[in-house]
């Protein structure tokens, strides 16, 4: 895909392990997938339920594993929200624990929406020590 995408992204269960509204673990390869997304020139939409101290604990730590989104929970970062009109995002893409069919390995979202198959779809598997 040559395009440039303005991608939504949630941030509990998707981007990390779901605690909230505490911090959950990294999700593996989350924050890699995210950066390579942006040094593809696409735009990162945080797109979450959280507000307040936990949206900008989530902002934060996203920050600190070098993820700065374009926007949160807005279309873009000028936006104002009018509570009159819907929040709903303007994305092409929206990547969320809560789809269809469940989240996708990031590996798996990074094929699908820029169609480089060179990229491992889940990570490696860990060695079986024990023969039975």
């Amino acid at each position: 895909m040559h395009n440039t995408l303005k991608i939504a992204v949630d941030f509990d269960g998707t981007i990390v392990k779901d605690a909230y509204p505490k911090i959950g673990k990294p999700v593996i390869f989350a924050f890699d997938t995210l950066k390579r997304f942006q040094e593809k020139g696409h735009r990162l939409i945080l797109w979450t339920y959280r507000s307040g101290k936990a949206l900008d604990d989530a902002v934060s730590f996203c920050e600190s594993n070098g993820v700065k989104f374009y926007a949160v929970n807005k279309s873009f970062p000028e936006e104002i929200l009018d509570p009159k009109l819907s929040r709903k995002i303007d994305a092409d893409v929206f990547i969320d624990d809560r789809n269809i069919g469940g989240m996708k390995s990031w590996g798996e979202i990074y094929q699908e929406i820029t169609g480089d198959s060179k990229v491992k779809a889940t990570p490696p598997k860990k060695k079986n020590w024990f023969k039975f």
